[in-house]
């Protein structure tokens, strides 16, 4: 027995499976026309009746279908015959089924990008293929719909005493106002007027993340990367400024094999043209280092999000403040 003869036969017999899978699992799934009608006839009759219909009931629904030819309709009696009752593990059922529907997906997407790419669907062009396959490579059987609030209770007790992984500050204020520092997935903004030193504070804060051994990339589209370079420098090795262009050159190089001594950390720097790079770039960066340097940042600093470009606006004419919530 294949896997999809297995899942009809679970789609028919366990209604618990049924009601986990039946709103991910598409006709286009299935390779054999008889398996992709009797699917489509239990999904209609699920929907239609919020049970799980007899084979006997499937039969007639399928006699009554006007585009099937007798040969045809023997074959799909063939399969409704070879359904077993005999219900499979349903966690194993469950990831066997989304990985086929993963695997099945991507491989119609592929299909279909062949076709668009040989010009040969009329309706789509060359621009469709990147989201045809994000859509394939998203399929999941996520069940999650929302916060249950009497349900979810204990869940949202331990988070409301769940340590936060943070990146603190070594600047104690800061840590006692944030309690504690930066959580992970979050957007900070450093708000200030111009000339007030919001590079200078960034600075000061990946040289600090470093030094806890943290991966750090720094994304600079206003000042050229030896410019944050020297700003680091001078206060990583405790140099003014304005004494590193005469500083001997072994002594330099002596602090920084010091200080690669006192941490695991990287700290890249990458510059941008302004208003000419967007999140599409960071990405493409990021997948960059992951890939070249085996680096995965733990804390990125862009310098500014203001003059960033919009993946979302291109060349359109929005005002300022729909244009940089865009892009944060």
């Amino acid at each position: 027995m294949n896997l999809e003869v297995t899942i009809l036969s679970n789609l028919v017999y366990s209604e618990k499976y049924t009601r986990k899978v039946l709103p991910f699992l598409k006709s286009e799934y299935f390779t054999a026309r008889e398996h992709k009608i009797i699917f489509l006839e239990i999904h209609e009759y699920v929907s239609q009746y919020d049970a799980l219909p007899s084979l006997n009931a499937l039969g007639i629904e399928c006699q009554e279908r006007t585009d099937l030819t007798e040969e045809q309709f023997k074959d799909v009696i063939g399969v409704l015959n070879v359904l077993s009752d005999d219900i499979s593990d349903h966690d194993w059922l469950l990831d066997a089924t989304e990985k086929w529907c993963q695997e099945r997906a991507i491989y119609l997407s592929l299909m279909e990008s062949v076709k668009i790419a040989d010009g040969q669907d009329s309706k789509k062009d060359k621009g469709a293929i990147p989201q045809i396959l994000s859509e394939a490579l998203g399929v999941s059987f996520d069940q999650h719909v929302g916060h249950d609030y009497v349900s979810d209770a204990e869940a949202r007790y331990d988070f409301y005493h769940r340590k936060e992984d943070k990146i603190p500050f070594d600047l104690s204020l800061f840590n006692k106002i944030t309690k504690g520092g930066l959580p992970n997935k979050t957007l900070n903004i450093a708000l200030a007027g111009t000339g007030v030193g919001k590079s200078l504070f960034m600075c000061h804060c990946a040289s600090s993340a470093l030094l806890q051994g943290k991966n750090v990339l720094y994304i600079t589209l206003e000042m050229a990367e030896e410019k944050i370079a020297e700003r680091i420098d001078a206060n990583l090795l405790n140099i003014p400024i304005q004494k590193l262009s005469d500083f001997p050159k072994v002594m330099f190089e002596k602090k920084i094999a010091n200080l690669a001594k006192k941490t695991q950390g990287k700290l890249i720097i990458k510059e941008y043209p302004t208003a000419s790079a967007h999140v599409g770039h960071f990405k493409s960066l990021l997948n960059d280092l992951a890939l070249k340097r085996s680096i995965r940042p733990d804390i990125i600093f862009v310098d500014y999000l203001n003059i960033c470009a919009s993946q979302r606006y291109k060349g359109s004419i929005v005002n300022s403040y729909t244009y940089v919530k865009a892009i944060a």
